[in-house]
């Protein structure tokens, strides 16, 4: 899209994942960075464009390393006001938000207003690939110049029917998506009062901060050596450093006994490896 919109600005949120910075960066196009979640310096930055050009704003609903939640229906107001397309990535919502799992686009009932969504076919519904939902207009497009999309091969038949049969249950069931958000508040309530400094949040993803490379790549080590529980490190350049940090996403079949036992599991670590407890 950058390629094809002559002298096209992309705004594009400071926590944006790699992968879509990567696309940012292969549009050639002039690109603004504005601070995470912030409609002023947003604003500021749209302002400051001439009003003639075409603008991409590109932000994601779930983000995957805070666990927070973008403003989507106040982007969409911005994007308005300054007549600028909008380009918003589900990856980490689709299947788990909305009544039909639509993602926090649909959950929030603005779905409608956005230009382009981005979605996977991993993640929630268990399978692999990803899809970009837009106008007819602007897919013919993507289909006639991507070329991440031509010179790549399609999905196999036996792939699209395992996404399918998830789509189409997860339209119908909000069971799992219930049972994630009831796994992810319990485990954050649980470290919280074990004193371990998890980030406070309102999503399905419960970081626990850990400041340290080595530190986060020794506790993931223990885990899985001494207690059978894998999780992954998350460490520079994925995050800032000094912000390294354990991920955990507990799923609906995770019960209360095993966060209890992985709860426990943490506390022995941080006081083995003499860690900070929460501030």
């Amino acid at each position: 899209l950058g390629k094809i919109l002559p002298g096209c600005v992309i705004f594009s949120d400071e926590l944006n994942h790699a992968s879509m910075i990567a696309g940012i960066r292969n549009s050639g196009c002039e690109k603004r960075v504005f601070r995470h979640n912030d409609l002023a310096h947003l604003e500021e930055l749209l302002a400051a464009e001439d009003p003639n050009a075409p603008k991409l704003i590109a932000f994601e609903s779930v983000y995957s390393m805070e666990g927070d939640i973008a403003p989507i229906g106040a982007i969409c107001d911005l994007a308005d006001k300054y007549n600028a397309l909008t380009y918003l990535d589900e990856v980490h919502a689709v299947g788990m938000y909305g009544p039909r799992g639509g993602g926090i686009s649909e959950r929030d009932e603005v779905a409608d207003r956005i230009t382009i969504i981005e979605g996977t076919l991993g993640k929630a519904f268990g399978v692999m690939g990803g899809y970009v939902a837009a106008d007819q207009t602007i897919i013919d497009v993507i289909r006639s110049y991507a070329p991440g999309f031509i010179f790549t091969t399609s999905l196999s038949p036996v792939l699209v029917a395992g996404v399918l049969a998830s789509v189409r249950h997860l339209k119908q069931s909000s069971v799992e998506r219930e049972g994630q958000q009831a796994s992810a508040a319990m485990l954050k309530a649980m470290m919280t009062e074990a004193g371990l400094p998890v980030l406070p949040g309102d999503t399905h993803i419960v970081p626990l901060m850990v400041g340290d490379p080595v530190n986060a790549k020794r506790i993931s080590d223990i885990l899985l050596a001494e207690y059978g529980v894998y999780v992954q490190p998350i460490n520079y350049p994925t995050v800032p450093r000094g912000t390294e940090r354990l991920r955990f996403t507990p799923g609906p079949t995770h019960d209360e006994a095993m966060m209890r036992e992985l709860t426990e599991a943490l506390v022995e670590i941080w006081d083995r490896l003499e860690l900070r407890p929460a501030a």
